[in-house]
C-alpha cells in the first residue's frame, strides 16, 4: 500500500511530472540558452513569498538534486518590514515546501511609504541593494529572481508605451554596484499561467505585492490602485483573443532586433544614432540596404 504524499513531496513531483512541459522544461531551457548556473556558483534565490519566488525556489532545488555540475544554494527572504500575518504565511510556505529560509530585516517599507513619487521604483532599488550585500556578505556570487515570461513581455511593452524606450528585461546581468555580483532570471521561459496552474493545483496560498503602499491604495476602491502592469495584463489578453501566439512574437523580437533599422539605439550607456551606422562612422558596421 503506497503512502500519501506530503505536502512538499507532492508540489516536487508535480514540477518534473505534471508540470514538466510548463515549468520544468522552460525553466531547464533559459538555464541552457542563457548560461545562468556554472558549476562552483553559490546561488541566493531570492524569495519574496510569492507564487514565482517559492516556485522558483523548488526549480532550483530540482536542478540541484539532478545536475552533474554541482552548485550551491541559499535561499534568501528580506522582511522589508510585513505585516505580522504576511511574515507569518512566507515562513509557513517556506515549511511547508521543505524551503530552509534565510530570513532578515530591513526597513525599507518605513522609508519609501513617505515618498510620493515613484515609491515602488525606490522600494526594488532598494530591495535588490539589501538582497546583493546580504548575498555577498553569505559568500553567494549570484542572486536569482523570479521575473517570468510574462514579465519579460510586460516589462517590454511598458517601456514602449510609458517609457518611450524599446528595452527588455535581460536574463542576466552584472552588478554595477557590487562587483562579482551577477543577477539571474531562471524563470524567463517560463509563462506566469503555468506558475498559477501549479499554485493551484497544490492547493498553495502565497503572498501578493503585500507592501503597505500598494495594500492602502488599493484598499480605498477608487480604481488607482489599477496599475500599469496590469493594464498591460488586459491589454494583452484581450490582443490574444485575436492573435493567440503575440507574445511569443513579441518574445522573439526582442532576441532579433534589427539595429541597422532604428533611428537611434544605446549600447552600453552610448548613445548612437542611424547616420552612425549608415555612413560606416561607428564601431556598428553597415547600413539598411534596399
Amino acid at each position: 500500500m503506497s503512502r500519501d504524499l506530503s505536502p512538499q513531496e507532492t508540489a516536487e513531483r508535480s514540477l518534473i511530472k505534471t508540470y514538466r512541459k510548463s515549468l520544468w522544461n522552460p525553466f531547464i531551457a533559459a538555464v541552457k540558452r542563457y548560461e545562468l548556473v556554472s558549476p562552483g556558483d553559490r546561488i541566493a534565490v531570492c524569495v519574496s513569498g510569492g507564487k514565482d519566488s517559492f516556485v522558483l525556489a523548488k526549480l532550483m532545488q530540482e536542478l540541484q538534486k539532478h545536475t552533474d555540475r554541482p552548485f550551491g544554494l541559499t535561499f534568501l527572504a528580506m522582511d522589508p518590514g510585513y505585516n505580522p500575518a504576511n511574515r507569518a504565511l512566507l515562513e509557513e510556505n517556506a515549511r511547508r515546501l521543505g524551503v530552509p529560509l534565510v530570513v532578515f530585516e530591513s526597513d525599507i517599507f518605513d522609508v519609501t511609504v513617505q515618498v510620493d513619487k515613484n515609491p515602488c521604483y525606490l522600494c526594488a532599488r532598494m530591495r535588490r541593494g539589501c538582497l546583493y550585500a546580504k548575498a555577498r556578505e553569505l559568500g553567494c556570487n549570484k542572486i536569482a529572481l523570479g521575473h517570468h515570461f510574462s514579465d519579460v513581455i510586460e516589462t517590454t511593452l511598458l517601456g514602449l508605451f510609458y517609457g518611450a524606450q524599446l528595452q527588455a528585461m535581460p536574463p542576466k546581468l552584472r552588478s554595477k554596484n557590487f562587483p562579482g555580483m551577477e543577477l539571474i532570471r531562471p524563470l524567463y521561459c517560463v509563462h506566469e499561467d503555468a506558475i498559477v496552474h501549479w499554485r493551484n493545483y497544490n492547493g498553495l496560498r502565497f503572498l501578493q505585492c503585500a507592501c503597505r503602499f500598494t495594500e492602502a491604495r488599493d484598499a480605498s476602491h477608487d480604481g488607482v490602485g489599477e496599475s500599469k502592469r496590469q493594464e498591460i495584463k488586459l491589454l494583452l489578453r484581450e490582443l490574444k483573443r485575436t492573435n493567440p501566439n503575440i507574445e511569443k512574437s513579441i518574445f522573439r523580437a526582442i532576441h532579433g532586433v534589427q539595429l541597422d533599422t532604428f533611428p537611434g539605439f544605446k549600447h552600453r550607456g552610448a548613445a548612437h544614432i542611424f547616420t552612425e551606422i549608415y555612413n560606416g562612422s561607428s564601431d556598428f558596421d553597415g547600413g539598411a540596404d534596399a
